[in-house]
């Protein structure tokens, strides 16, 4: 059977929207549950400044506090060397970074042209390999942008070729405002695998217009086997105004299962894991397989 690795941002890019304040207890329970349905590398965090995220503050508290597991990374967003620095002085073994595909992304997002974030990105690399710490990289805006429209995949490979030359071990694709469809997906995926190798690619769909699902199933044909996804569709985007949430971490997992492959993530606990926090917010799961096996539950 085909293994796929599910990478869990819900801690993290689920979460760092929420305006209503999530406590430290509760973002440890929500990791911890989720590493007890199978998932092995959960975002738990950003090293950013707390007037950029709020939400985020509490990363030094949370990373001292969170259990660790034999097999399980703990993944934290860090921007810049200061955000590094303070993640390694919390046992951090692996930390992401961003650009974009997008000229006006960048500058909205992080206040730069895509070649100067780069610029930025290369302290944060060469501490890293000094340090032992795996980079992952991300490339926002793959498919679309909200300011410049459709995104030349050529761009995209460019950005993912950088991503790659900097030494991140992986390059994670992100349909940021969710308007990919599986022809767009693939226009570009096709473009980038020209520059970075397939097995070194992972798909972050979102997914606004419904279509995240049909993303990951036309992606994975293609030849992927990583997928970013967030428990019960938490997140969305601060900087791409109308962009609902990632894909539905339990959603991936049944679209998967039922094409055969391997994730390591049981699904049942997943979907418990979803009500649970979808009731710490106060609201009704984002994931229509967390809703439809709810109601079934409560219906026998």
């Amino acid at each position: 059977m085909t293994q796929v690795r599910i990478v869990e941002v819900g801690p993290r890019d689920g979460l760092q929207n929420e305006t209503q304040t999530v406590v430290t207890a509760t973002k440890i329970e929500l990791i911890e549950r989720l590493v007890a349905a199978g998932l092995r590398t959960v975002e738990a965090t950003s090293f950013v400044s707390p007037r950029w995220v709020p939400q985020m503050a509490d990363h030094a508290e949370l990373m001292a506090a969170l259990p660790r597991h034999p097999g399980v990374t703990y993944p934290v967003l860090t921007p810049n060397l200061k955000g590094f620095e303070a993640a390694l002085t919390h046992g951090v073994r692996e930390v992401a970074v961003f650009a974009a595909a997008s000229e006006s992304f960048s500058q909205r997002n992080i206040n730069c042209s895509i070649s100067e974030s780069i610029e930025r990105f290369q302290p944060v690399f060469e501490a890293a390999q000094r340090e032992g710490v795996r980079v992952r990289g991300y490339v926002s805006c793959v498919v679309s942008c909200p300011y410049e429209g459709p995104v030349d995949p050529q761009r995209v490979a460019e950005v993912a070729a950088q991503m790659m030359a900097l030494g991140s071990y992986e390059v994670s694709l992100g349909d940021t405002i969710g308007t990919g469809t599986p022809a767009s997906v693939l226009r570009m995926l096709e473009a980038v695998a020209t520059r970075v190798p397939v097995a070194q690619l992972a798909g972050h769909y979102h997914d606004t217009y419904g279509m995240a699902a049909a993303n990951v199933h036309a992606s994975y044909q293609f030849g992927l086997r990583v997928f970013d996804s967030s428990v019960s569709g938490l997140g969305g985007c601060p900087y791409a105004k109308g962009a609902s949430g990632n894909i539905a971490t339990e959603d991936v997992v049944y679209l998967l299962h039922g094409l055969g492959a391997t994730t390591g993530i049981d699904l049942e606990r997943l979907v418990d894991t979803s009500v649970w926090i979808s009731q710490q917010l106060g609201r009704e799961p984002g994931s229509r397989v967390t809703r439809a096996m709810f109601a079934k539950r409560q219906s026998i």
